[in-house]
């Protein structure tokens, strides 16, 4: 069986970091060695993402499933997980089939409805070049700014590039699959019965991931749960607002 590329902080009660779509654990190494000050922190790569295997088919069963396969590896009976958008999708679907191994839940920045179609620039940016003929990271950049004029967002993105011995780079990241399946990643999260776990639901002010009209249907499906919000920040929470987001989840967790 497939294991999961994982990197581990500090001692204490476990936490499970999920990344995004088109993320990686190295996301949220900085907000990780933090947080490994009082729990020990897993950041994880996600299947068809980082250091992680590929699979033919997007599935968040299948990634829920991995991650408490990864748990069970581990010996540890309980965790709580912090996801990010899709990973927060994942970390949902976690609680859903496998409530005995969730001591909390964090979802940052997404709900379990589904999404309209928003992918498309990103994938158009992703595709305007071929990493086998980059000769840097510089070069791959200016291509993809005729795409996505968000200098942030492009970084991101192309810490996805890895060197090739011979030359050029290639993806860390399974694109084709990725760039098939994304309608999928913005699937409803089913939830068939209410989660009765502690749970966070954090959303950036200036993101319509999360709605007002939505937490209705938060509650409804997580009892448990609250929803804050963090003002000035996007939907990427974790990079544009970290100290409040590090606050945030240690009031949480402590």
């Amino acid at each position: 069986m497939q294991q999961l590329n994982y990197k581990n902080f500090g001692e204490g009660e476990p936490l499970f970091i999920l990344h995004g779509l088109f993320g990686s654990l190295d996301n949220w190494q900085t907000l990780g060695k933090q947080w490994a000050k009082t729990h020990s922190v897993y950041l994880i790569d996600l299947p068809n993402h980082g250091k992680s295997y590929h699979t033919d088919s997007f599935s968040y069963d299948e990634m829920a499933t991995a991650v408490a396969d990864l748990a069970n590896d581990l010996a540890l009976d309980k965790v709580t997980i912090l996801g990010h958008s899709m990973g927060g999708k994942t970390a949902m679907n976690f609680a859903v089939n496998y409530p005995a191994k969730l001591a909390r839940l964090i979802v940052v920045d997404i709900a379990p409805k589904p999404y309209p179609p928003h992918h498309q620039q990103i994938l158009d940016g992703l595709f305007s070049f071929d990493p086998a003929q980059l000769t840097s990271r510089k070069e791959a950049d200016a291509i993809m700014s005729d795409k996505i004029d968000n200098v942030g967002v492009r970084m991101f993105l192309l810490k996805n590039l890895k060197r090739k011995d011979g030359g050029g780079f290639a993806w860390k990241m399974n694109l084709s699959m990725l760039s098939e399946a994304v309608n999928h990643v913005i699937d409803e999260t089913a939830i068939p019965h209410p989660i009765n776990v502690d749970t966070l639901f954090i959303r950036g002010g200036m993101s319509n991931y999360i709605l007002e009209e939505d937490s209705y249907g938060i509650n409804e499906k997580f009892p448990l749960s609250s929803i804050e919000t963090i003002e000035g920040a996007g939907h990427w929470v974790h990079a544009e607002k970290p100290t409040e987001l590090l606050e945030l989840v240690n009031e949480f967790i402590a």
